[in-house]
């Protein structure tokens, strides 16, 4: 079976794996164009498109916001050092990430440990005290 020479929203949609509203919301921020509107009927879609918002869903599962895809499909290829930089930083944003949610993960057992080792727990909430805090002290109670 020949694949199709041109989608309507729908189809483009399903063939992409995303809503029509997914697709429509592309449009409005300009990372795909809407076809020109024929006097009749719908507009059509070329194959190419399903490529391009396969290529948006997948850097949007690496992590890449809306705007440094535009950044990358604006480069497209020919420029490979300044993609190569854009993914660099990408890691090292994920990175810095990572190291702050493990922060957080640590922050979270030293209070669950203050709050099990507390004996008036029907009474007071360590947890609840420590969170209510000013914002003078770190999430484990440290003055900043």
């Amino acid at each position: 079976m020949d694949a199709p020479k041109t989608f309507t929203i729908g189809k483009l949609a399903t063939a992409a794996d995303v809503n029509v509203e997914t697709i429509r919301y592309y449009q409005r921020l300009a990372l795909i164009k809407e076809p020109a509107k024929p006097d009749q009927g719908y507009r059509q879609y070329s194959p190419q498109y399903v490529s391009r918002v396969r290529f948006i869903k997948r850097a949007k599962q690496l992590g890449f916001s809306l705007k440094e895809i535009r950044e990358l499909l604006d480069l497209g290829d020919g420029h490979c050092q300044e993609v190569q930089q854009l993914a660099r930083l990408k890691v090292t944003m994920i990175e810095e990430r990572l190291k702050d949610l493990h922060s957080m993960q640590s922050a979270l057992i030293d209070l669950l440990a203050q709050c099990e080792a507390t004996d008036d727990k029907d009474i007071h909430c360590a947890l609840i005290e420590v969170l209510g805090r000013e914002l003078s002290t770190d999430m484990a109670g440290n003055p900043k």
